[in-house]
């Protein structure tokens, strides 16, 4: 950042913590970005152990931890049906992994000097590696439940043969788009709000150091968009985290169960 110019895109800006590690001509150094996914795993570890006490009378946090197992059993159950139990595991750990790094993403902990929040969601690496990862599931589990088979996924049930030429092309290419748009969706999602909110933040600092009538009126308007952005981003977050796991959910059907 120059003086008396806020870029936006600094916050994205991965850098390392410790001194530099190469392995090979990789460079494997300890960045704010791994350092806010262990805080995000951390997080989600110390969470989930409330719900492990299984006391007969559940205290709140154990309750709580019920609240979030059942809610992510309800969508699999919805999404998935018959034989989706067994990913409940995964897709606990996809919702609330990506819901904590949203949180932490939006907290205001830059008014500390020298503490800034990371967002590991706006950055494209991270949702990708979850969107591949979620598909290569959905891969796995396609081809070892039904091996070749798998490939009827691409034919519509009832659709005329002489279609087939057209509509399978089509299939295919909406199928695997999927991860892509999965990814994506998540990234921009999380990088257009952490923009905005830049943005008005520095005209809010601008409006302040402008002076005259104008200014204190542009830093008063651009709070007040702040605090409507920071809501509707607080609610992003808990959108893009369901979206995400939901959509995994819905492609794991088609795994599972084909049509």
């Amino acid at each position: 950042m120059s003086a008396g110019r806020i870029d936006p895109m600094e916050q994205f800006h991965v850098a390392p913590l410790t001194r530099p590690i190469h392995l090979g001509a990789f460079d494997i150094s300890f960045t704010n970005s791994a350092l806010f996914m262990v805080v995000v795993g951390v997080l989600l570890a110390v969470l989930v152990s409330g719900g492990l006490k299984r006391q007969l009378v559940p205290g709140r946090w154990q309750a709580l931890v019920e609240m979030m197992v059942g809610f992510i059993d309800n969508m699999v159950g919805t999404s998935i049906g018959a034989g989706g139990k067994k990913f409940a595991p995964y897709i606990f750990s996809l919702f609330f992994f990506i819901l904590i790094s949203n949180l932490i993403g939006v907290l205001p902990l830059a008014i500390v000097p020298g503490l800034h929040t990371f967002a590991v969601t706006s950055h494209i690496t991270v949702t990708a590696v979850l969107a591949f990862f979620s598909f290569a599931i959905v891969l796995v589990v396609g081809f070892a439940k039904h091996g070749l088979k798998f490939f009827s996924l691409f034919v519509p049930h009832g659709a005329p043969a002489w279609l087939m030429p057209v509509i399978i092309p089509v299939e295919f290419v909406s199928f695997m788009v999927r991860p892509f748009s999965l990814g994506l969706r998540l990234f921009v999602a999380m990088t257009a709000g952490h923009i905005l909110l830049e943005v008005f933040g520095s005209f809010v600092v601008q409006g302040l150091n402008a002076g005259g009538a104008l200014g204190p009126v542009v830093a008063i308007l651009s709070f007040i968009m702040i605090v409507g952005v920071s809501a509707l981003e607080l609610l992003v977050c808990a959108i893009q985290a369901y979206v995400f796991a939901l959509l995994t959910s819905l492609y794991l059907h088609d795994a599972v169960h084909l049509h």
